[in-house]
């Protein structure tokens, strides 16, 4: 074989390789692994849990809500046990429940509450929130109230849904959830509230005892000159 012959089957060669690395470019695209879409997503999660003060939290926030809602509505096609899908989605509502009141809500946003029993059976909410002055992180805060507002509309619908399908069984699922949803959306609204009353209050309080304190410290400093400077000036 020639020179010539050799190089024009090298640059044959070259040039339909070019055409192949082209062609599964392409094909990557159409599978979605270059997907814009795709990637802006994977981009905003990845960069919300980079700038989150509490990533875990945040995680398992997510992570037990999100799990309840797909083991309901998901469980029956991997499994014909209802039994199993119902404790499996209970404990899911339970556990989120826990984590929210006691845990996500107090690192997130910085509030937490509880109801107390008295001795004379009534009830007693108590609510607690971190001072003003904390710095707060706004993506969880948006995150939070976000999550925490829009789970029990989405159960609202599986609970028509239930009823429309007169499912009667997996509607007690979706009662327990809204229960347990409404109580956490209830408790935190009225916690915010009581924060943001409790502590507009007491700095107003403080406002007005540091301008009190020192107007009167300016009075009985201008008293106390006066005197002086007229005591002296006698002698």
């Amino acid at each position: 074989m020639s020179n010539e012959s050799r190089d024009n089957l090298l640059a044959h060669d070259s040039f339909i390789s070019a055409d192949n690395l082209e062609a599964a470019n392409f094909n990557n695209n159409l599978n979605g692994n270059g997907n814009p879409n795709v990637n802006a997503n994977n981009n905003v999660i990845r960069d919300y849990f980079e700038q989150s003060s509490h990533p875990i939290a945040a995680f398992f926030f997510i992570a037990f809500r999100l799990g309840a809602l797909l083991m309901y509505l998901l469980g029956s096609i991997f499994t014909d046990n209802f039994t199993l899908v119902f404790v499996v989605t209970i404990l899911l509502l339970a556990f989120d429940f826990w984590t929210v009141k006691n845990v996500s809500g107090r690192l997130l946003v910085g509030l937490r509450w509880w109801n107390e029993i008295q001795e004379d059976g009534s009830n007693r909410w108590v609510f607690e929130s971190a001072h003003p002055n904390r710095k707060a992180n706004s993506g969880d805060s948006r995150l939070f109230w976000s999550v925490l507002y829009a789970t029990p509309v989405l159960w609202v619908l599986l609970a028509l849904t239930a009823l429309i399908t007169v499912k009667a069984s997996w509607l007690v699922i979706v009662a327990v959830a809204l229960i347990l949803n409404v109580a956490n959306v209830y408790g935190y609204t009225q916690c915010d509230k009581d924060a943001k009353r409790k502590w507009a209050t007491g700095m107003a309080a403080q406002s007005a005892f540091g301008s009190l304190g020192s107007g009167a410290s300016g009075f009985i400093g201008k008293a106390v000159t006066s005197g002086l400077g007229n005591f002296f000036g006698s002698r």
